[in-house]
């Protein structure tokens, strides 16, 4: 039933800032942007990864209705290859601190900060993502 995730969104009241400081932490430009004919943009959307996932960061006027604005709920856990390094590029990008580095057992280790956007942004070293990739 569920095969993994398609898509993984990220709320914004200034899009625009939000797409060009993801661009600037992930290193990618979008490869999507809706509108994309002037007007001001709704919607950035990255492909990040070893498999291509696709990260939206999506105007928070379309949010569903009664969303939180405040940090909280799922945490979808980005995989790492150096969690302390993450961490600090993340901070010194504005990130705040939400979830300190926490080791979770033999080759699991997580953390999590909120961005300057308001979201939480998960991560961690995952040694079973590395064997499904045969590292």
């Amino acid at each position: 039933m569920l095969r993994g995730f398609s898509t993984v969104n990220l709320w914004a009241d200034d899009v625009e800032a939000a797409g060009k400081w993801y661009a600037e932490l992930l290193g990618v430009e979008p490869y999507f942007r809706n509108p994309d004919d002037g007007r001001p943009v709704v919607y950035y959307e990255f492909r990040i990864g070893d498999y291509q996932a696709e990260l939206g960061i999506v105007d928070r006027r379309f949010a569903p209705p009664g969303a939180s604005a405040t940090p909280g709920g799922a945490i979808l856990y980005w995989h790492v290859d150096d969690v302390q390094a993450t961490l600090d590029r993340l901070s010194s990008l504005g990130a705040e601190p939400y979830m300190p580095i926490t080791e979770r057992g033999e080759g699991f280790v997580t953390a999590a900060v909120i961005d300057p956007f308001g979201n939480v942004l998960g991560f961690m070293y995952n040694r079973h993502y590395l064997e499904v990739l045969g590292r």
